[in-house]
This record gives structure tokens, sequence and C-alpha cells, in this order.
């Protein structure tokens, strides 16, 4: 299928109209029947709000039959173990791990500000 097919397709499993789409996208009723027709190219605009629309990424509307790479998560089971901890504790604790975190991080930022913007001392 070719880009006009997919978005067609999209509509259809959805039980939607054309007015209805075109409507939600801001577009006039032919423009977008042209759209679908393959008379009038999608601009990278509209495939944007059209994968917001659907929420799907823009790769998704464009490679529907081919297989698009999944999103990967990576995540740190400690670090998640650690935080699910943290909310167990009492307000005034949480308050104080959260103050000394936000501490920290500011601390690091301004380090790198420094560094990326103090000529070093040779």
């Amino acid at each position: 299928m070719n880009i006009s097919e997919n978005i067609r397709h999209l509509r259809e499993q959805k039980g939607l109209l054309q007015k209805e789409v075109a409507a939600e996208l801001d577009l006039g009723i032919s423009h977008y029947s042209k759209i679908e027709n393959g008379q009038r190219e999608a601009s990278v605009k509209l495939l944007a709000k059209l994968a917001s629309f659907y929420g799907l990424t823009i790769d998704q509307i464009v490679n529907m039959e081919s297989d698009v790479p999944q999103e990967v998560t990576v995540e740190d089971k400690s670090l998640t173990e650690q935080v699910r901890l943290i909310q167990k504790l009492n307000d005034k604790d949480k308050e104080t791990i959260f103050s000394i975190i936000d501490t920290m991080l500011t601390k690091q930022k301004f380090q790198e500000f420094f560094q990326q913007n103090l000529p070093n001392p040779a």
C-alpha cells in the first residue's frame, strides 16, 4: 500500500467519515479526499497531525505493511525499585530525599554550564 491507501485504511479502520477526519485536521473535505485518492501528496505537517490523531508515529503511517521497529524501553530495575521504596516513606522523608536530589542536579547543571561557557585557564 502507498501512503494515501494507508491513510484511507486508518480512517476506515476507525469507522470515520472523510469529513470527520478532514474537520479534525482542519482541512477542506475536497483537499482531504484528494490526499486519500492519491491526487495530492500529504505534507509532513499533515502526516504529523494524522499520526497524533491516530496515536501513531509518522513512520507507522508511511510503512504500515513493513516491519516498523517497535520502541524499546530499557528500564533500570534497581533504580525503579529504589524509587518505589522512596514512595513508601513518610512525606517529610520523601521531601528531604527529593530536595537532596534537586540540589545535586542543580549543582551538576551549574558545573556543566561553567565548563561550557568559561575559558579554561591555561
